[in-house]
């Protein structure tokens, strides 16, 4: 688990934050009445969660769904290359905060701003979006029959108490050994275009993916209960049937869920 708490007040709000810690439970039995009154306030804010996407994906739209809050879609238009010699994990950590920088003016005081940034590395290399279908076919062919590594990165903030958290997930995937002819027809239908590493592990069709013990839904763009967690961290409630929700969808018998929500660093 990774939680970024530099951007707390990059919006001038820490007075508000000041607030917010103190309504800890540890912290409320000796706050004065007048914090109290404020936390009742607060709590009541926060038991409404009304969520801005900074992301056009499909996948993390239909995810995100499942959490069951309401949600509005306001993609952040960055500048994706990585920097020299950037590992993967550093990508969609800086990726994800950029996402979440270029969108906070405009949320609202009752809305959390959620962004997310999604890679497949192959060992140092990082495998983004193919530009065109030989890109496509050469990063399948890297692929086939070997085992690499998926990181998304999320990043929540909250504009109400100047507070923003990050995360990481990092997924562990082997691929099956997909023939020519499969790479060529599952190309043929347009879909590793738009993804990184030029796969979606949802693909019934293709289905390229031989073994997972992690998170699906992290693989697909969004690590669901990690963003739940997040939720849970900062103070915005209990969604308790969002794990079994998400595996239902997926139709996918989640070995880690537990542990993520107890807070382990699994992915």
């Amino acid at each position: 688990m990774t939680s970024n708490r530099e951007g707390d007040c990059f919006v001038g709000l820490c007075p508000l934050r000041n607030v917010f810690d103190s309504c800890e439970n540890s912290k409320l039995f000796a706050a004065s009445r007048s914090t109290k009154t404020k936390c009742v306030r607060i709590k009541k804010l926060m038991s409404d969660i009304s969520i801005i996407l900074a992301s056009n994906s499909p996948r993390r739209k239909q995810i995100l769904s499942w959490l069951g809050v309401n949600f509005i879609i306001r993609p952040a238009d960055i500048d994706e290359t990585p920097l020299p010699d950037e590992d993967a994990v550093s990508y969609v950590q800086r990726l994800a905060a950029a996402k979440a920088r270029k969108t906070s003016g405009s949320a609202g005081f009752k809305e959390l701003l959620l962004a997310a940034d999604t890679t497949v590395a192959d060992g140092k290399e990082i495998l983004g979006k193919p530009a065109n279908n030989e890109e496509a076919r050469q990063m399948l062919e890297k692929l086939r029959g070997r085992v690499h590594f998926v990181h998304t990165a999320i990043v929540i903030y909250a504009p109400a108490f100047g507070r923003m958290e990050q995360e990481l997930c990092s997924t562990r995937v082997r691929m099956r050994r997909y023939s020519d002819e499969e790479i060529t027809q599952y190309i043929k239908t347009g879909d590793p275009l738009d993804k990184a590493g030029a796969y979606g592990i949802q693909d019934a069709e293709f289905h390229p993916v031989d073994q997972l013990k992690g998170c699906f839904a992290s693989v697909m763009g969004l690590p669901l209960c990690h963003v739940e967690r997040t939720l849970r961290r900062m103070g915005f409630g209990e969604r308790t049937n969002v794990p079994y929700v998400c595996q239902d969808h997926l139709a996918y018998n989640c070995p880690i869920f537990q542990r993520v929500l107890k807070g382990e660093d699994v992915g």
